[in-house]
């Protein structure tokens, strides 16, 4: 599946790799210079290199998992002059670049944004293609903190902490376009049909998911508007999806901790219905 910009130029190739894993190349036609997000697998993400004609510049890596990390070397050793970016809280291989929460960095004419989302990892990190120099949608490239539809297990961080990363997700514009680390559509549709069964939404991304699937293509993107109507975890505050989970905020109890406290169930609730995602 491509993403591409044709006034603009600018494409999006996501590249399958592992068993459900997505790397994405992006690359600025005009200059031929591109950058990767998590290139697990440095052949694969080479191989479409050639066959693009085009120079690699840049690695993001959202955090230090192999299945994310794992090519940062390999690839490296292949571009000299290859920048390597991520949080240095989080032990990337290769990294050459550390960056903070808001960083900016700019490869040709695409700005990207690292916002610090922990909570599966300590120091994971989330990047936002400005789409406002490209006049088009801006693109989030979110590894392992939100999905089509579901968000990460978290392995290194508290329910609060997660549901601070994913209010950060959920403040960006709607329009925003969604590129997430893991093909996991149809398990965590199937999984929001558990909690919320009368999702029309849901239902309606569910077929074309199957759609997409059955001749083996990416569903990627989806849109930070679509994920909001059917995505539990960012429908933290949904009176319909509480009442699913029997919770009900205390007396005492403040909006956020509910809200986390509703987080920290309904994971709770993926990690049982779905052993790995």
């Amino acid at each position: 599946m491509l993403g591409e910009n044709r006034r603009m130029r600018i494409k999006i190739i996501p590249i399958s790799v592992l068993s459900d894993n997505y790397s994405y190349l992006i690359i600025d036609t005009e200059s031929s210079v591109a950058v990767v997000v998590d290139p697990a697998d440095p052949e694969a993400v080479q191989a479409f290199l050639e066959k693009e004609g085009v120079m690699l510049e840049a690695i993001f890596c959202t955090h230090k998992h192999w299945d994310h990390s794992g090519g940062n070397k390999g690839l490296k050793r292949l571009h000299n002059s290859c920048r390597v970016y991520g949080n240095a809280t989080d032990n990337i291989p290769g990294l050459t670049h550390p960056l903070s929460d808001k960083d900016c960095v700019t490869v040709g004419r695409m700005t990207f944004r690292a916002l610090f989302t922990p909570g599966h990892t300590v120091g994971h990190m989330i990047y936002l293609l400005d789409g406002r120099a490209i006049r088009a949608p801006s693109s989030l490239f979110s590894g392992d903190l939100v999905f089509l539809c579901g968000c990460g297990r978290m392995f290194e961080g508290s329910a609060t902490t997660m549901l601070s990363s994913l209010d950060t997700v959920g403040s960006l514009s709607d329009e925003t376009l969604l590129w997430p680390g893991h093909e996991y559509a149809e398990d965590n549709l199937l999984f929001a049909a558990e909690v919320e069964p009368r999702n029309t939404a849901r239902e309606n991304k569910y077929q074309w998911v199957q759609q997409q699937r059955g001749q083996k293509l990416c569903t990627s993107p989806s849109t930070i508007g679509e994920e909001k109507e059917y995505n539990p975890f960012l429908r933290i505050h949904s009176v319909d999806l509480h009442q699913a989970l029997g919770l009900q905020q205390y007396q005492d109890e403040d909006w956020t901790q509910f809200r986390a406290r509703v987080l920290g169930e309904l994971r709770r609730l993926k990690d049982v219905y779905k052993g790995k995602k």
